[in-house]
C-alpha cells in the first residue's frame, strides 16, 4: 500500500540526516523499518519508532573532497571511505534521469557484490524500488534510492567463485548440501571468508526470466523454513538468507528480463 498520509516522506528526510551505517559497520536499519511499517498499516508507529531507535544513529561521515564520476567509479566501487561520495553521486545521477534508467544501469556493476554491508544494501535497495513502484515518486523516496545505491557501491563486497558441488533438485535440498563453515565463529564477513563449494541449483544451463523469478521465490520458501530449524545458532545472521533474495525479488518488477537471470545467480 501507498502511504498517503506524508509519514513516510517525513521519515526518510529524518534518516538521510544520518549515514548507513553505525559503531564501524553495523547497518542502518532504519529505512527498511519504516517502509516495513508504513506498509502494513502502521504509519501512526513510526515516528514513535524512530525516536527510540534514532541516538543509535550517527551522522552521514564527510566527503573525502574527490566527487564520484562517470570516468572514476571503478577505482571508487567498494571503498567504505567514499560512502558521502557513492552518495553524493546517486542524488545527482537521480536529479538527473528518471530513476529506473539510473538502476537499470547500475544494477548489474553491484550484482557481483551483492554481500555489500551483509547484504544490507541490497535489501535496503529492495525495500526503496517497492515504495518507488508501489506510489508516488516523491523527492525523499527517491533519494532514499541513491542512499541505498551509494552503500551498496561504497561496501561492494565480491565473494570468491565457488565450487560446484552436484545438482540439487529443489531450493530446500541445495541448502540442506551447502558445507557448514568450519570456524563458526567471527562476524558474517569472517564466515563469507569460508564459503567455498555450493549446490548446483538451479541447474547451469540457460534460465528464463520466469523461471528465475519461480526460483528466487522458492529460495525465499526454503530458507524462511529453514530459518525455524537452524536460526538457534545465529539467528541476526541467518535471517538474510530470506531477506537477501527477497529483495531482489520485489526489484526485478523494476528491471528488464534480461537482469532477472543474472539477478537470480
Amino acid at each position: 500500500m501507498d502511504d498517503t498520509t506524508g509519514t513516510l516522506d517525513e521519515a526518510l528526510e529524518r534518516i538521510h540526516l544520518s549515514g548507513p551505517e553505525r559503531d564501524g559497520w553495523l547497518s542502518n536499519h532504519a529505512p527498511m523499518a519504516v517502509e516495513a511499517l508504513v506498509r502494513h498499516g502502521q504509519a501512526s508507529a513510526v515516528h514513535r519508532w524512530l525516536d527510540r531507535y534514532g541516538p543509535k544513529l550517527e551522522e552521514m561521515p564527510d566527503g573525502t573532497g574527490s566527487p564520484v564520476t562517470a570516468r572514476n567509479w571503478q577505482e571508487a566501487l567498494g571503498d567504505p571511505h567514499r560512502i558521502a561520495d557513492w552518495t553524493a553521486y546517486f542524488d545527482r545521477e537521480t536529479a538527473e534521469r528518471p530513476w529506473r534508467d539510473v538502476l537499470v544501469e547500475w544494477w548489474p556493476r553491484l550484482l557481483p557484490g551483492i554481500a555489500a554491508g551483509a547484504t544490507h544494501a541490497v535489501i535496503r535497495v529492495g525495500h526503496s524500488v517497492r515504495t518507488l513502484l508501489a506510489g508516488e515518486e516523491t523527492a525523499p523516496r527517491v533519494r532514499e534510492l541513491a542512499h541505498a545505491l551509494g552503500y551498496w557501491a561504497a561496501r561492494h563486497q565480491p565473494l570468491s567463485v565457488p565450487a560446484l558441488l552436484g545438482p540439487a533438485p529443489s531450493a530446500a535440498e541445495a541448502l540442506d548440501r551447502v558445507p557448514l563453515v568450519p570456524e563458526q565463529s567471527g562476524g558474517i564477513r569472517d564466515r563469507f571468508a569460508q564459503l567455498t563449494a555450493f549446490p548446483d541449483w538451479p541447474a547451469r544451463e540457460a534460465v528464463s526470466a520466469e523461471a528465475a523469478r519461480s526460483a528466487l521465490r522458492e529460495l525465499v520458501r526454503a530458507s524462511t523454513h529453514r530459518y525455524a530449524t537452524h536460526a538457534h545458532g545465529e539467528p541476526i545472521m541467518l535471517v538474510h538468507a530470506a531477506t537477501a533474495p527477497n529483495a531482489v525479488l520485489r526489484t526485478l518488477p523494476a528491471l528488464p528480463g534480461e537482469l532477472w537471470a543474472p539477478s537470480l545467480r
